[in-house]
């Protein structure tokens, strides 16, 4: 018997033109929390992060432009992909974090009103039954903009969505914090809609879940770690190390109980979308997966972008597979039937993840 699911009929994506490589980083003055400076020379500073993160460079929109604006041109290019006509929008949602921060000395965030009424408007759409709200869920906000919007599906709510995630975290991140490399910008669309199918195909489940009470304060607004340029300024900081640890030990029992919860197994699955926050990381929750399941993973199982794009927050999954569906990113490409993993950690602290399969 058919059941109504979502899958996705369109993707875009906006990626900056300015290219940041690690050398930029070569002359910064990186301080410790507590404002002295670090003993470690930046040559060296760079090779472990490098390293560690596997990040070359990473991309920074330029002056002028704030993330509804490169919302907006993601969601251009989704609609553009999919033909679809954006008065049929039943949600338009936008994932971000930090609004429009302008790019001058002021950093002056402005949420009001919300990004997603800035694109419907841009977009001109007319339709009052356009519902446009944003999602504030750290890193994982697209993700969970796609869980809200297919929940309203299943439920007969809703016939179609565009979720966008864009962020510019380069406005918000301290030039003497060295977690600063690891920030980018960027933004991605997707839209997807109801379908009745007796295939298998679109959403086949998703979970989510915060753990807040222990965790939620791993990542944090706090002072520049050099007051003396930024005696006011707040920036994004985050304690790393146990970022890494909590992240290790939950994500990858999510991403099995989704499976589980889809009725996929391990061997089915193509792909793994997953959230690009630090390259070893992201290796170490996948080979913890397959862990689970008592087998090596495939080669070609976990594709990444964060090498030459960065941790852009909730745009990185979205740009992932428009980049994939569009066969411009090497190695990686989704044909008919296909299972993807999608998954994400961040902020929160909060996880999701949901299975699909490629109709």
């Amino acid at each position: 018997m058919p059941r109504v699911r979502s899958i996705i009929t369109g993707t875009g994506s906006y990626i900056p033109p300015v290219r940041v490589p690690n050398d930029e980083f070569m002359g910064h003055d990186f301080r410790m929390a507590d404002g002295e400076k670090l003993t470690k020379a930046n040559h060296e500073i760079l090779a472990q992060f490098e390293a560690i993160t596997g990040i070359r460079e990473r991309r920074y929109v330029p002056p002028g432009l704030v993330a509804s604006d490169i919302a907006y041109e993601a969601a251009k290019a989704a609609l553009e992909s999919s033909n679809v006509d954006p008065e049929s929008l039943d949600f338009l949602i936008v994932a971000h974090n930090f609004g429009d921060v302008r790019g001058d000395s002021t950093r002056h965030v402005d949420i009001c009103p919300a990004l997603a009424a800035r694109v419907k408007a841009r977009l001109q759409i007319r339709a009052p039954g356009t519902v446009a709200y944003d999602i504030v869920f750290g890193c994982p906000g697209w993700l969970q903009g796609v869980i809200n919007a297919d929940t309203a599906i299943r439920a007969g709510d809703a016939r179609r969505a565009m979720i966008i995630g864009a962020e510019t975290l380069s406005r918000i991140s301290d030039p003497h914090d060295r977690d600063s490399m690891i920030y980018a910008d960027g933004a991605g669309a997707t839209i997807i809609e109801a379908t009745e199918s007796d295939d298998g195909a679109g959403i086949l489940a998703h979970v989510a879940r915060s753990d807040t009470l222990d965790h939620s304060s791993m990542l944090f607004m706090g002072p520049s770690y050099n007051e003396e340029v930024f005696l006011e300024s707040i920036f994004l900081k985050m304690e790393g190390r146990k970022l890494y640890k909590y992240a290790l030990q939950t994500v990858a029992g999510s991403m099995k109980l989704c499976l589980e919860k889809a009725g996929i197994p391990l061997a089915d699955v193509k792909k793994i979308l997953l959230h690009q926050a630090n390259g070893k990381m992201d290796e170490a929750i996948v080979e913890a997966l397959y862990e689970m399941y008592g087998m090596e993973r495939p080669h070609d199982t976990l594709p990444m972008t964060i090498s030459t794009l960065g941790n852009s927050s909730v745009a990185t999954i979205p740009t992932m597979l428009d980049l994939i569906v569009k066969g411009q990113l090497e190695g990686h490409r989704i044909a008919t039937g296909d299972v993807l993993l999608f998954a994400s950690v961040g902020a929160g602290m909060h996880i999701n993840a949901f299975v699909y399969r490629v109709p």
